[in-house]
């Protein structure tokens, strides 16, 4: 078994206090040798996704017990064929400063309490520890350049209600990763802008194309996402295996 595979996280087992491991690439033909990695490294709780089209695979999975916990869309924006859309709005949007991470920690933790994501979706897990997932890849964004490029936040009246991460994840892509904005700030064409800046943030560095993604349930990210031109492109499952259920 590889890593590409397969891996442990740590830090999923730091916050959640069980060995847990994940896996984006499981399949029908795979799926024996990962549940005998799991055993071997006395697992206890595995994510696992995989595209909606493999039925198959998907099948087999619930017949091993595992239990669906969230459904997830991808979209594209080909800056080959579209410009960015103009950002008609007021909004203070700029780069995160340093010694800021924590304000955007602050803001992930009160915009996804109680988010319908996988970690939330189990009932196995502790709400709390699950909204921290989404604080501390938050800060972790701002600081870490390994897991995001840029990070564009949204200023009102001197204070930070909104944060946007990117990431360029080749020389011709870039990605939108985690955005949060708080409950206050919303439906005020905030996460419109971040959009916007991002797309011509990515333009600006040269890539042809700018991928997100989001949950199913989100609709207001996916009109929004769909109204400036992305296309929807793929959908994947997530699953998540508890080792010690019959």
């Amino acid at each position: 078994m590889t890593k590409k595979i397969i891996d442990l996280s740590q830090i999923d087992q730091d916050r959640f206090g069980v060995k847990t491991a994940k896996t984006n690439h499981i399949n029908l033909l795979n799926l024996h040798d990962i549940l005998a990695y799991c055993h071997s490294q006395d697992v206890d709780f595995l994510i696992a996704r995989l595209p909606v089209s493999d039925i198959k695979t998907l099948y087999a999975l619930e017949e091993n017990n595992f239990h669906l916990m969230q459904t997830l869309l991808y979209f594209r924006y080909n800056l080959l064929k579209l410009s960015p859309p103009k950002d008609h709005s007021n909004h203070i949007i700029r780069e995160v400063k340093p010694g800021e991470e924590k304000q955007v920690a602050s803001v992930a933790r009160e915009a996804f309490t109680g988010y319908s994501g996988h970690y939330h979706a189990d009932s196995r897990l502790n709400h709390q520890d699950c909204t921290e997932v989404y604080s501390s890849w938050a800060e972790r964004c701002c600081i870490d350049p390994s897991v995001a490029d840029c990070v564009f936040v949204a200023e009102e009246d001197g204070n930070i209600v909104g944060f946007r991460a990117i990431r360029m994840n080749s020389s011709k892509q870039g990605e939108m990763l985690l955005s949060g904005v708080l409950p206050l700030a919303r439906k005020t064409g905030v996460y419109t802008s971040f959009v916007v800046k991002a797309l011509n943030w990515c333009k600006e560095r040269g890539s042809e194309e700018v991928i997100t993604s989001t949950i199913v349930s989100n609709i207001g990210v996916q009109k929004v996402c769909v109204r400036l031109g992305f296309e929807p492109i793929e959908a994947f499952y997530t699953y998540h295996k508890w080792f010690d259920e019959l």
